[in-house]
């Protein structure tokens, strides 16, 4: 008998339209100082550099982010190493909608479904106050 090979995760692509350049919407949500302004769901207060990862209270306990390397592609994946040292790779782009307006898409990725739809919203509730930040406060 043949082990039993676990269920790849779920994941749900959440989108958000925003009425900015790609190059605006990149460069602040790029910036991890913005984090406690659009991403609650992450990122709390107190925002750090510390060696190559960034240092914030989250939610979830202090917790550590890597972002992908400055690109013009609009990749904004980010490794988020938790305090038990477990360690989520969040897919996430700005792709140009135009030359005024921009997506954003985060893949959630869950091992079920009821966990799957719980970050789903509260990711969806992230990239809304990120639109509202970029469109009205900016």
């Amino acid at each position: 008998m043949s082990p039993i090979t676990p269920r790849p995760p779920a994941s749900r692509h959440v989108t958000q339209i925003i009425r900015r350049p790609l190059a605006e919407v990149y460069a602040f949500a790029a910036d991890p100082q913005n984090l406690p302004r659009w991403a609650r769901g992450l990122a709390g207060s107190d925002v750090r550099r510390e060696a190559e990862a960034w240092s914030m209270d989250s939610p979830m306990g202090r917790v550590l982010v890597r972002f992908a390397a400055p690109n013009d592609l609009g990749v904004l994946d980010h490794v988020v190493t938790l305090a038990d040292g477990t360690s989520v790779l969040n897919p996430m782009r700005v792709l140009a909608l135009g030359p005024e307006a921009s997506e954003v898409v985060f893949t959630v990725r869950q091992d079920s479904p009821e966990a799957l739809d719980e970050d789903a919203a509260a990711v969806a509730e992230d990239l809304e106050r990120l639109r509202e930040v970029l469109e009205h406060d900016a």
